[in-house]
């Protein structure tokens, strides 16, 4: 099956030429003969609350179906659903109903990414402080048991933070830095344990300031650290967003931070136990902290466009760069032998297709 495609996202370039696609994966590339669009990789989301309706917290089969079948139709070909801070027995509920097995037709779950319960208590943002609390191994070990946990967001200032992190190293768990007071220092001491990425970064941590860099300034300057940044015009000024691309392009991962009322409107929701409004497609509890976004990856990638970013580097910080985080060399990838998952935008950045392993489960 050919694409018709102009152009094909491979290895960092946009090589002209169509497509090819057979069993699944790609198993051609610049061909003569494709009329319209370009091919990207599949988008992939490390943070995704809920989506059209579902909050990930509450969500059954049918809502991780409902809700995933809405992230393809934005171009989303896997992705997290991430937990915010609640309770034992909500975390263990919610981890128990991750899907395990790869969905027929949607994206693909990668996991789940608990942010929290192992957060500051002064960089909390929307997390309910009921439920907080300091690093506690057998804690961990029974939400490990309990489902399928990918990665975690912890404040690394707290007291055992660090032999968490080895903990959750030891299992296989990606650790994120975040809502974080952390000083530079304090900061640094985790990445040289191996950390490698900070959760929405500048939004929940220490400000970056000339004499006092915190959690952001060390991760800007570490080359092996990874920053995730909700590019919404609303989490992070342009122009801040223009500086850490100049700083950070190539370790620069697009995220959603997207909850339940993405696609419905403004109005009232949840977001775990957390009841908050949207007003202006701006979400925000009662007392105006802001409580995720209603942005999604394909809007996300057009405004790291608008912004002045190519659009090949865009759509890498939109999949190749997210999945490299979790060390998942099989995703975020086109090219010959790779699996066919797959996003066709036409010149105004309108999805017009996505394809999952090679087959067509969008149509612009």
């Amino acid at each position: 099956m050919r694409l018709g495609v102009q152009a094909c996202l491979v290895d960092g370039r946009l090589e002209p030429g169509d497509v090819e696609v057979e069993d699944g994966v790609v198993v051609a590339v610049g061909l003569e003969g494709g009329s319209r669009g370009v091919a990207l990789p599949g988008f992939v989301d490390l943070q995704v609350n809920g989506f059209a309706g579902i909050d990930f917290l509450g969500a059954d089969a049918d809502g991780y179906r409902e809700a995933a079948d809405a992230l393809l139709e934005t171009g989303v070909t896997a992705f997290q659903p991430t937990f915010i801070t609640s309770s034992e027995a909500d975390l263990v509920t919610a981890l128990r109903s991750v899907p395990l097995e790869a969905p027929a037709r949607g994206p693909r779950v990668l996991g789940a990414h608990l942010e929290g319960p192992f957060l500051s208590a002064t960089r909390l943002g929307t997390h309910p402080a009921r439920y907080r609390c300091d690093p506690d191994l057998a804690l961990l070990e029974r939400l490990v048991v309990a489902g399928p946990v990918r990665m975690m967001t912890l404040a690394p200032e707290l007291p055992g933070a660090l032999d968490l992190v080895d903990a959750l190293h030891a299992r296989g768990i990606v650790v994120s830095l975040g809502h974080s007071n952390a000083t530079a220092a304090e900061a640094h001491a985790a990445f040289d344990r191996g950390v490698r990425t900070v959760t929405h970064v500048f939004n929940a941590m220490r400000p970056l300031t000339h004499r006092d860099p915190g959690i952001v300034g060390a991760a800007l300057v570490r080359p092996d650290v990874v920053v995730q940044a909700i590019v919404d015009g609303v989490h992070l000024d342009p122009d801040v967003v223009r500086l850490l691309w100049s700083v950070a392009a190539g370790r620069f991962a697009l995220v959603t931070d997207a909850i339940a009322a993405v696609g419905l409107g403004d109005g009232d929701y949840a977001l775990g136990s957390v009841d908050l409004e949207v007003n202006d497609g701006i979400a925000r509890r009662s007392d105006g902290v802001l409580a995720g976004s209603t942005l999604t990856m394909i809007q996300a990638l057009r405004n790291l466009v608008e912004l002045g970013v190519p659009l090949e580097r865009a759509a890498e910080a939109a999949s190749l760069t997210p999945a490299g985080v979790l060390g998942l060399g099989d995703l975020g990838r086109l090219g010959i032998g790779r699996r066919a998952d797959v996003v066709v935008l036409d010149d105004n950045l309108e999805i017009e297709r996505v394809l999952v392993a090679g087959e067509t489960r969008v149509a612009g």
